[in-house]
């Protein structure tokens, strides 16, 4: 019995990597993957269980023809003793279909003992494949989590880097400077007018300067 309960899958871990390798969503991979594992190491284990119920019930069947030969062997020497030649027959041909029970029943309790070896082993691979796709799982996970991350320190390096941050300040530079050039410019116009706080006095004399102008505009019209 070369193979109990083989399946065919349309991925295997042999091939799980070209799998990934051709795919845009690796975790979705791997989680199908681990699914149908999952699938056939419990049907594994089920018949795993039914195998040990059989080889159980074999082995006492098989004890139970050894004891019922060994019984009839006993009974046809007492009966041979007893010089009753016809029940030792009787009892010996009892004791020879025992007898071929026995090899029957050792047969299939060896054929049982082979196969639960063979589920065995084929259920430690399954659960090894199973383990192997989940470990491959977290480490893809991971590094899908740090591209993530990688990603979004690279979108706000994008938007705020040195360039941009340069640019920023070189904008409330000019802000700055305009706003002290307006400053300093009305200052100044203020200061060559005299401002506005040149007293009554100052006042007078600009009414004056400013009648006199307008006299003299007069007197270039007549």
């Amino acid at each position: 019995m070369s193979n109990i309960f083989q399946r065919v899958r349309d991925i295997t871990l042999a091939t799980l990597n070209d799998h990934l390798e051709r795919s845009e969503d690796p975790i979705r991979v791997i989680d199908s993957f681990l699914l149908k594992t999952r699938h056939e190491i419990e049907e594994a284990e089920r018949l795993y269980h039914q195998y040990l119920v059989h080889a159980n019930q074999m082995k006492r069947q098989l004890n139970q023809a050894e004891e019922l030969r060994e019984r009839r062997e006993q009974q046809a020497l007492m009966a041979l003793k007893a010089g009753e030649e016809l029940a030792a027959k009787l009892a010996l041909q009892e004791k020879m279909m025992h007898e071929e029970k026995v090899i029957h029943y050792t047969e299939l309790y060896e054929k049982s003992k082979q196969a639960i070896l063979e589920l065995e082993a084929q259920l430690q691979a399954l659960k090894n494949e199973f383990q192997s796709a989940y470990d491959k799982r977290q480490i893809y996970i991971a590094r899908m989590q740090t591209i993530h991350l990688q990603q979004r320190m690279n979108e706000r390096i994008g938007q705020y880097g040195h360039q941009q941050v340069n640019g920023m300040f070189r904008r409330l530079e000019d802000r700055v400077n305009d706003m002290e050039w307006e400053t300093n410019s009305i200052r100044d116009v203020r200061g060559t007018n005299g401002g506005y706080n040149g007293g009554f006095e100052r006042e007078s004399k600009l009414d004056q300067e400013l009648q006199r102008l307008k006299q003299k505009l007069n007197t270039s019209k007549e």
